[in-house]
């Protein structure tokens, strides 16, 4: 992941601990998972999870692949959403909210997923609300 919001990344942060998982990556371009704006939109949830902050993202995903996992990214692009796809031994890349996921990442994925909007012509890479989808 990497974002530029507190608010955004603070509220991922605690939809992940709601759903009872442990850890998350984060590229060095991310906001500090530990400034007092994170801290205090995670309501405690940053005291459950273990954020792994990655010098090369892309790297450490290729490595990821190497044991089995696939990477999925989210994509406007996408023909596939999010509900057509299994889950298991799975790594979800999120973009931030400016950029979408980099062209780096999205070259390493094995899927591309778009989160489907219930009007047409909507788009919307509103972080912190799409995420919910996808958990």
């Amino acid at each position: 992941m990497e974002y530029k919001t507190h608010g955004n990344l603070g509220t991922i942060l605690r939809t992940l601990d709601s759903i009872g998982l442990t850890q998350v990556l984060v590229s060095k371009q991310t906001v500090d998972p530990y400034n007092p704006k994170v801290v205090r939109s995670t309501m405690g949830a940053i005291f459950r999870i273990k954020v792994i902050e990655c010098e090369n993202l892309p790297k450490t995903l290729q490595e990821i692949k190497k044991h089995k996992y696939k990477i999925l990214v989210t994509s406007l692009k996408a023909n596939d959403t999010i509900y057509e796809t299994s889950y298991r031994n799975t790594i979800i890349v999120i973009g931030n909210e400016a950029n979408g996921v980099s062209e780096e990442i999205q070259k390493i994925a094995d899927k591309k997923l778009k989160i489907p909007m219930p009007r047409k012509n909507r788009k919307s890479k509103c972080i912190s609300s799409n995420r919910y989808n996808i958990i």
